[in-house]
């Protein structure tokens, strides 16, 4: 997680109740599992902090509005709803992959959508649960994989992998997932970290070691993927890169902004190959 990226993991089945229900954790399905389970464990010790906004996830508390707003509007372009309209997503189907403690699956379901949470990580999916209960946001959240939904053969009309792809086991099984999950017609929705020099300064040294902002070992800098290496792999499952835009962090202004710049944070949204 660069200056703002998010900390999370692959999922799993389970029961689908405004808070749900526990199912437990694994694969359930007999393919490749994209659960890394020292992932797992990482970001369970973090758990209790997902709703601090100056805690272990205060970068992503910054990052949120800029995520929320993007997703918001090019989905309303797609789906031909009006971005000004208090609940523009209504009507839509939406999954957010390594939801963690639920920051950005709130915010959709305020937007209208019917959100399904998903998060390896049973202690995320507690968290999530209990903050939805709290808030009265209405969603579903489950601690399972994404593979075990494709298994289900569920489908959503946006799915959301935000800050994720990084933390997998297998970033193809994941994409293959991905892919699986979405309707014909469908969007999704990919954020993560590019792989250079800019980004090991940034993400690892600047936001773990100066700034202290992420546990030192948050991320791994060898597994972040560069834009190219997300289109190659989209391809191989039949998904092409319909835009991509950077994600950059201003310190003066302690705030995010969408840019050109594609070195550190970015975001990808995919669609069916024509």
């Amino acid at each position: 997680m660069a200056p703002g990226s998010a900390a999370s993991t692959a999922r799993n089945a389970g029961h689908e109740t405004v808070a749900g229900e526990n199912s437990g954790t694994g694969s359930l399905n007999s393919g490749r599992s994209t659960i890394d389970l020292a992932e797992v464990e990482k970001f369970a010790a973090m758990a209790d902090s997902w709703w601090d906004p100056a805690g272990k996830f205060r970068p992503l508390h910054r990052l949120n509005p800029v995520r929320v707003g993007y997703i918001r509007d090019k989905a309303c372009a797609h789906f031909g709803s009006d971005p000004a309209d208090p609940q523009p997503l209504a009507g839509l189907s939406l999954i957010d992959i390594g939801c963690g403690g639920g920051l950005l699956s709130e915010p959709m379901a305020r937007l209208g959508a019917t959100v399904t949470g998903v998060d390896a990580t049973p202690r995320n999916v507690e968290v999530a649960r209990l903050h939805a209960e709290q808030t009265g946001v209405k969603l579903t959240y489950l601690n399972c994989a994404a593979e075990d939904l494709v298994a289900q053969g569920k489908q959503f009309d946006i799915v959301l992998a935000m800050e994720i792809i990084e933390h997998v086991a297998d970033v193809d099984a994941f994409l293959a997932a991905c892919g699986k999950l979405m309707k014909p017609g469908g969007l999704l929705f990919l954020a993560t970290m590019s792989r250079t020099v800019k980004s090991y300064a940034m993400a690892i040294v600047g936001a773990e070691y100066v700034m202290r902002w992420l546990p030192k070992g948050t991320h791994d800098w060898n597994r972040f993927i560069r834009p190219s290496e997300m289109a190659r792999g989209l391809r191989h499952h039949g998904l092409q890169i319909a835009e991509l835009t950077g994600v950059s962090y201003n310190p003066l202004k302690d705030s995010f902004r969408l840019s050109r710049d594609l070195d550190v944070n970015y975001m990808a949204l995919a669609k069916a190959s024509a």
